[in-house]
């Protein structure tokens, strides 16, 4: 009592603890909420930030995803509210979720889910000890650029963070496995169900239209309306069905190469 011991006297006395034991030990993986807000200019991967982890989904479509756009008329989409960050963990989380929940309760080929958010944002993190003297090893802010940790997508405010295309008696369940994702997320979403056909930008009452008139190409997951203007071919609206038909049955012929 009453001596005056310095602090990293007493914690080398006291714990014990060697330089080699206090290089080993390092500071755990932050919470997400800490890289929230976007706060600075985005920094994604390049030839000058190497060294990059991968982001932890892969995978950013699930479900019946090469179905024809004819059979999934319903489509869902949750926009986010707020201008934020979204770790690549979470699309991850939410993609498994509504893909365990659909299969489930709807069946595995009743759906096909789309992750509209791409993470390409880079985190970084200026490793530091904490332990017992890690002061002595430590150069506070002097060379503090932090080296990649991980990855995050940049979200704006009314952005869609992903999309769920279904049919029409499946509408209940898509809706609860929507809401159930929301809460991988950060801030607050809004769920929406879309008047367009699927995962075209065509309203539904337009698109049987279209579809009547036979001016859809097929496109996949999605569309390509064919305008009245153009060269008459074999794809030109002008011309009779029955006619474009029979001019897509016919081959070209191919040229003849005659050998010196």
């Amino acid at each position: 009592p009453g001596v005056f011991f310095p602090k990293q006297w007493y914690q080398r006395r006291v714990h014990g603890d060697s330089l080699e034991k206090l290089k080993e030990v390092k500071m755990g993986r932050r919470p997400a909420r800490c890289y929230r807000y976007c706060k600075n200019k985005p920094y994604p991967r390049s030839r000058f930030c190497r060294g990059v982890p991968d982001p932890k989904i892969q995978i950013f479509d699930g479900g019946r995803k090469g179905a024809p756009v004819e059979e999934f008329p319903l489509c869902l989409h949750l926009i986010s509210l707020e201008y934020e960050q979204v770790s690549s963990e979470s699309l991850e989380a939410a993609r498994i979720v509504v893909n365990k929940y659909m299969g489930k309760h709807a069946g595995k080929d009743t759906f096909h889910l789309r992750i509209r958010a791409h993470p390409f944002h880079v985190l970084r993190i200026n490793k530091m000890l904490s332990c017992a003297g890690a002061d002595r090893l430590q150069t506070g802010m002097r060379r503090a650029f932090g080296k990649p940790v991980g990855t995050v997508a940049r979200i704006n405010i009314g952005q869609i963070l992903l999309s769920v295309r279904s049919k029409d008696q499946h509408l209940k369940q898509a809706l609860e496995a929507i809401r159930r994702c929301k809460f991988k997320f950060p801030g607050r979403q809004q769920i929406v169900v879309s008047n367009k056909w699927g995962f075209t930008g065509i309203p539904r009452e337009n698109f049987e239209k279209l579809q009547t008139q036979d001016r859809l190409l097929d496109k996949g997951t999605h569309v390509k309306v064919q305008k009245a203007r153009g060269p008459i071919d074999m794809t030109s609206i002008f011309l009779e069905r029955s006619t474009r038909k029979q001019l897509l049955k016919i081959q070209p012929v191919k040229p003849v190469t005659v050998k010196a």
